[in-house]
C-alpha cells in the first residue's frame, strides 16, 4: 500500500468518526439541525476516501473520478448549511447551487484533460475554493463569535488557501499518467496528508462548537422560567451574584428592585389560572421593556420578580421602577374586565461595598414590605439595615430564609 492510499484510509475513518459524533450529537439535541447537516456532510464525505481506494482497479475511471469529485462537492456543501443552520442563519442556497451545478459541468468536461493541464487543476479546485469561501462567509455573518469561531475562519481560509496551491503542485511534482497512478505518486501523498490534517482540524472545531451551543442552550433552559421567559431564582441568583462580584471589583454602583404583584391572589381566585399566567407574562414584558440591556431579570418564583441593574444608582432605579409600576397598571389585560386593575408593589435598595447577594435581597425585601405596608402600587427605598422597622427585619429574614431553602 502507498503512502497516499494509507492516508485515504484514515481520511475515511476520520470521516465516519465525525459523522458518527455529529449524528450522536444531533440524536440528544434535536433542536441542532446543523448537527444533522454535518453528520450528513461527513457521512457522504467517506464516499470520497473510498471510491480513491477503489480508482486504481478501473478500466475506465471516468465515473469514479466524477463520482469523487461530487461526493467532496455535496459534503462541503452540506458543510456550509449546516453551519448557517447552526448559526441560525439562511443558508447561501442561490450561491452554492450555482456553484454545485456549473461545477459539475465543467468538470464533466475537463476531467478527461491531460493530467499535467493547469486548466485541469483549477477547474477542479476552484469549485471547492468557492464552497469554502461561502462556508467563511457564513462564519463572518455570524455576530457573536467567540474564540473557536475565530479559529475555524482560520481554518477555513488556509482550507481556501490550499485549493489554490494544489494546481501548481500537481504540476510541478506530477500526479501521475493516469487516474489510476494517481495513488502512488508523491503529490497525492501531499494532498492526502493536508487534507487529513484539515478534516481534523475542522471537523474537531465544528463538534466543539456545535457541542459548546448545544451545552449553552441547556443550561439556559435549566435558569428559565417557562411561563415569563425570564431567568428563573437559580438563574437570576447566578447572574446576578456575578454582576455583583464585577461591580465590586471595579468600583461601580448597582441596585436591585424586587417586586411582588398585588392581590395576585384574587386574580387567580376571580379569573382563574390562564388569567394569572397572562397577568404574570405581562408583567414580565414590561420589566424587560423598561429596562436597559445589562440588567438581570428574573422571576423567583410566583408573583415574585427582581432585577439587578449594574451602574445603576437610587435615582435611576426609582426611575425604572416608577416606569414599570406607571406602565403595568394602565395595561388592560385580556377577559380581566375593566373593573379589574392591575399593580405592582416595588422595593429598592443599593449597592454597597461588602454586600453579598443575599444582603442586597434582604434589604430589597424589607423596602417592598413598606410598599406593601403602605397601600400596595408604589415605590420604596431601603433604609439602612441599623434603621429598618423591626417587624421588616423580621419579614425580610423569612423571606431570606425560604430563597436559601429553595
Amino acid at each position: 500500500m502507498s503512502a497516499a492510499a494509507f492516508v485515504v484510509a484514515i481520511n475515511l475513518f476520520i470521516a465516519g468518526v465525525f459523522a458518527t459524533a455529529f449524528g450522536v450529537v444531533a440524536a440528544y439535541a434535536r433542536s441542532s439541525v446543523g448537527a444533522r447537516w454535518l453528520a450528513l456532510a461527513y457521512g457522504l464525505g467517506m464516499f470520497n476516501p473510498l471510491l480513491e481506494l477503489i480508482l486504481p482497479l478501473q478500466r475506465d475511471p471516468w465515473l469514479v473520478q466524477f463520482g469523487i469529485f461530487a461526493a467532496y462537492l455535496f459534503a462541503t456543501t452540506f458543510i456550509v448549511v449546516g453551519l448557517a443552520r447552526h448559526y441560525r442563519l439562511a443558508p447561501p442556497w442561490a450561491a452554492l447551487g450555482a456553484i454545485v451545478v456549473i461545477s459539475l459541468l465543467v468538470n464533466s468536461q475537463t476531467i478527461a484533460m491531460p493530467r499535467d493541464s493547469i486548466l485541469r487543476g483549477f477547474a477542479y479546485q476552484l469549485p471547492y475554493f468557492a464552497v469554502v469561501l461561502m462556508a467563511l462567509t457564513v462564519v463572518l455573518r455570524f455576530a457573536h463569535r467567540k474564540a473557536l469561531d475565530v479559529g475555524l475562519l482560520i481554518l477555513f481560509a488556509l482550507s481556501s488557501l490550499q485549493y489554490l496551491l494544489k494546481p501548481f503542485a500537481a504540476v510541478l511534482m506530477g500526479s501521475g499518467d493516469s487516474a489510476q497512478a494517481y495513488i502512488g505518486t508523491t503529490y497525492a501523498a501531499l494532498s492526502q496528508s493536508t487534507g487529513a490534517m484539515l478534516l481534523i482540524a475542522n471537523g474537531l472545531l465544528m463538534l466543539l462548537i456545535i457541542v459548546r451551543d448545544a451545552m449553552a442552550e441547556i443550561t439556559a433552559r435549566s435558569e428559565t422560567d417557562t411561563l415569563s421567559g425570564l431567568l428563573n431564582r437559580r438563574g437570576f441568583e447566578d447572574r446576578a451574584d456575578r454582576l455583583l462580584a464585577t461591580a465590586l471589583r471595579a468600583g461601580v454602583p448597582g441596585a436591585m428592585v424586587v417586586a411582588d404583584l398585588d392581590h395576585f391572589k384574587a386574580i387567580n381566585d376571580s379569573h382563574g389560572h390562564e388569567a394569572g399566567d397572562r397577568v404574570i407574562r405581562a408583567f414580565a414584558e414590561m420589566l424587560v421593556d423598561k429596562a436597559n440591556e445589562h440588567a438581570v431579570i428574573g422571576r423567583l418564583g410566583g408573583e415574585e420578580f427582581a432585577v439587578f441593574i449594574p451602574g445603576a444608582n437610587l435615582p435611576a432605579a426609582r426611575h425604572y421602577a416608577e416606569g414599570v409600576r406607571t406602565g403595568f397598571s394602565g395595561l388592560a389585560i385580556a377577559d380581566l374586565g375593566s373593573a379589574c386593575r392591575v399593580s405592582a408593589s416595588f422595593g429598592i435598595a443599593r449597592f454597597e461595598a461588602g454586600d453579598s447577594l443575599s444582603d442586597l435581597l434582604r434589604r430589597t425585601d424589607a423596602a417592598l414590605y413598606a410598599a406593601k405596608k403602605g397601600g400596595r402600587d408604589r415605590v420604596c427605598v431601603a433604609e439602612s439595615d441599623a434603621e429598618m422597622p423591626p417587624m421588616a427585619t423580621a419579614r425580610s429574614g423569612r423571606r431570606q430564609g425560604s430563597r436559601q431553602a429553595g
